[in-house]
């Protein structure tokens, strides 16, 4: 187990950066150009990035970000 030390404002550029990044997956997963392939390994990395998201967000701003079974797209 690793342990971290970081200031609110750290705190906030990390959720900024992590929900950027989940948009973006987001966005891309919706694409019909991308391989099946390509998404099933953007959605792994959806999962990590929202797993850490999970440590420093609310719990209002994890239920955003939640994947569904109804929003997730079929590749």
């Amino acid at each position: 187990m690793l342990g971290l030390m970081i200031n609110d404002r750290e705190k906030q550029e990390i959720e900024y950066l992590l929900k950027r990044e989940m948009d973006e997956i987001l966005f891309d997963l919706k694409d019909s150009r991308i391989d099946h392939i390509v998404k099933r390994a953007m959605d792994e990395r959806y999962k990590i990035l929202f797993s850490l998201f999970k440590r420093f967000a609310s719990q209002k701003e994890c239920l955003k970000y939640m994947k569904t079974t109804a929003r997730k797209e079929t590749y």
